[in-house]
């Protein structure tokens, strides 16, 4: 079925300030660059109750994002322009139609944070605590739970992919074997999906580029085997073949030349070369 997306352009650059949300639907998305938030005085409905996310890069380039709520942007932004250096520009949802409440944005950010940390797109170091499921009526979550299908809709139009997850039962799979690594993956127009129960090597050589990011892995999303082998516990989604590559294997990885399928080609011979 089709849908129609309304897109303004405040200031008639595409990439600039601009606000869009589906036809029927309640859910509005503003995205606004950290170089215009004097907008963000312009605007009432970003005085109110909101779900947000911060979208920019770390020190070596990787996505990052910050996943936060708050009963004012506006206000809450400015501790965030002071404390947080990461994000380049800010995506901020509200309703259209009626206020949502403190508990709803809650809700929200509880269903994101869970998500964007399953599927592993995005790094989420700012978000230091797991939010927890607030109380809502079942009626209410009902509703949130189609306002969030709005959002994650929304952040994939505008090409932020931080809750798209590989269809892996469409795709072909592909194994890596390395340092006592057994590892099985798909990759989509997104990047890399390191599929669960994927076994890891025991440790990292001390030139694998990924060690921070892959300690973090092992910490969150794995469980040791017999062996002492890290064994993913749930899908890992990695921006380019070769992160996932390194972090399976604990050293640095042409990941497009250690992915192989069952016949044995190369993921560069499958998608690359054909």
């Amino acid at each position: 079925m089709g849908k129609t997306v309304t897109t303004y352009l405040v200031d008639g650059d595409p990439k600039g300030t601009r606000y869009a949300f589906v036809s029927n639907k309640i859910c509005q998305m503003f995205v606004v660059p950290r170089s215009n938030l004097d907008y963000l005085d312009k605007q009432k409905k970003l005085h109110k109750p909101a779900f947000y996310i911060l979208i920019g890069e770390d020190e070596m380039a990787k996505p990052q994002a910050y996943i936060g709520e708050t009963e004012n942007f506006r206000e809450r932004v400015k501790d965030h322009d002071q404390k947080k250096t990461f994000w380049q520009k800010a995506l901020i949802f509200v309703s259209k139609d009626a206020d949502m409440t403190k508990t709803d944005v809650q809700y929200l950010e509880y269903l994101a944070v869970q998500q964007a940390k399953n599927i592993n797109r995005y790094g989420l170091q700012e978000n230091k605590q797991t939010p927890k499921e607030p109380n809502l009526p079942e009626y209410q979550k009902d509703a949130m739970d189609e306002f969030f299908e709005d959002i994650k809709f929304l952040t994939s139009f505008i090409g932020i992919s931080i809750f798209e997850t590989a269809s892996v039962n469409q795709l072909p799979v592909f194994h890596l074997k390395r340092r006592g690594a057994n590892a099985r993956g798909v990759y989509d127009g997104n990047g890399f999906t390191v599929l669960r129960d994927s076994v890891l090597s025991k440790d990292a050589v001390s030139s694998c580029h990924a060690i921070a990011r892959r300690e973090m892995i092992i910490k969150d999303y794995s469980m040791a085997n017999e062996n002492g082998n890290p064994v993913l516990t749930s899908d890992i989604s990695f921006s380019s073949p070769s992160t996932a590559a390194s972090i399976c294997g604990g050293c640095s990885s042409n990941g497009w030349v250690e992915w192989k399928n069952d016949k044995g080609q190369t993921l560069d011979e499958v998608y690359r070369n054909k």
